[in-house]
């Protein structure tokens, strides 16, 4: 690392969510001279930093689990060693600050950086604040979020409004290029994407499948099915992937709709692309926080809504032609939105608690 330059450390990390954030701001922190490296977990988190060509250094780390299990016994010592040796790398990594955006692995991070007087920022993506990121702002200079309405959950002494930051690359995707790397021409129906998440939906592919045979007769179908997830079913206007790269930013730019979950990660991304989206949140297993995210576009017209749990095949197809019929409406109100600027606020933030240290 060149010595010159002040050090910003990430961390975050269980789902795409709390990693691709973390990496939109890479591209402008590097601009703007800083040295970043990434510490996180065995999991999601090392593929993606490792690939995005950030150096990683792994830690031990617990699950924050909601439920009695005997394995959080077990994840006390985890989280343990997870700080001590955290504390070890800001000794020796010497980093300016720490920004976390939440998941398990931040915690014993942000708790080292603490001890070692390393000022931590965190970011709250989804409409409340996270377990991890409650924690995490108890030892915070200052706690980010996203949506407007999170100003009722935080702080509000230690805590900002900023748009969510998104991947600059995402702007520059060709639609014609996503349309040959689905393998369907240049004009046709309207192209509908589906997904699930990182993690794919089950529940969502299996209601897709059924309703296909109907819905290709007026779109064309992307579905992104999460790995292992491949649904039975071949037709031209359909092209299926478990998980697709460098090439999104051309898939998003062919689309003209959207069927996805809550994360918002993803629906953040959808809204800076202006893409007309109807969100099925996960329920069972959640917290709630995709239901809030869900809610909190719908009050602004940004996006329908259809609950998972009385999601069907003839709702489903009545869904997709109610977010078509409305697809002028929504993108007027979503053209209204600017969230460019996410990321470069963010950095702003950081350089000024940065400079608060000095």
């Amino acid at each position: 690392m060149n010595s010159k330059k002040k050090l910003v450390v990430l961390t975050g990390g269980g789902t795409a969510g709390h990693v691709m954030p973390n990496l939109a701001l890479v591209p402008t922190l590097e601009s703007s001279g800083y040295a970043v490296q990434y510490i996180g977990s065995k999991g999601i988190e090392e593929n993606l930093a490792v690939n995005a060509g950030l150096e990683f250094f792994r830690i031990s780390s617990g699950k924050l689990r909601r439920y009695a299990s005997w394995e959080n016994f077990i994840d006390i010592f985890r989280v343990l060693l997870g700080v001590i040796q955290s504390v070890a790398l800001m000794i020796r990594l010497r980093p300016n600050v720490v920004f976390s955006k939440g998941g398990f692995v931040s915690v014993p991070v942000a708790i080292a950086a603490k001890l070692t007087g390393v000022p931590v920022v965190c970011h709250e993506s989804d409409y409340t604040p996270g377990l991890a990121n409650r924690i995490i702002a108890k030892f915070a200079k200052v706690l980010l979020y996203s949506f407007p309405e999170t100003k009722a959950y935080v702080n509000p002494a230690k805590s900002r409004y900023v748009p969510s930051p998104i991947r600059s690359d995402l702007f520059a995707g060709q639609r014609d290029q996503g349309l040959s790397f689905c393998g369907f021409q240049k004009d046709g129906a309207p192209v509908l994407l589906v997904m699930g998440g990182s993690q794919g939906a089950q529940r969502l592919n299996e209601a897709l499948l059924a309703a296909l045979p109907t819905i290709i007769k007026q779109y064309r179908v992307i579905h992104l099915t999460g790995k292992g997830k491949a649904i039975d079913f071949s037709h031209p206007h359909y092209k299926q992937f478990e998980f697709i790269g460098d090439e999104i930013k051309h898939i998003y730019a062919a689309t003209d709709f959207v069927v996805c979950r809550a994360g918002a990660n993803s629906i953040f991304e959808m809204l800076a692309l202006h893409k007309p989206m109807l969100l099925i949140p996960l329920e069972v297993g959640s917290r709630g926080d995709q239901i809030l995210n869900a809610k909190s576009f719908v009050s602004k017209g940004w996006a329908h809504i259809l609950m998972e749990s009385t999601l069907t095949v003839d709702g489903l197809i009545d869904a997709v032609g109610a977010l078509a019929n409305d697809k002028s409406a929504i993108m007027q109100r979503q053209c209204q939105v600017n969230l460019r600027e996410g990321g470069r606020q963010i950095v702003m933030i950081l350089e000024e608690v940065m400079s608060s240290q000095s």
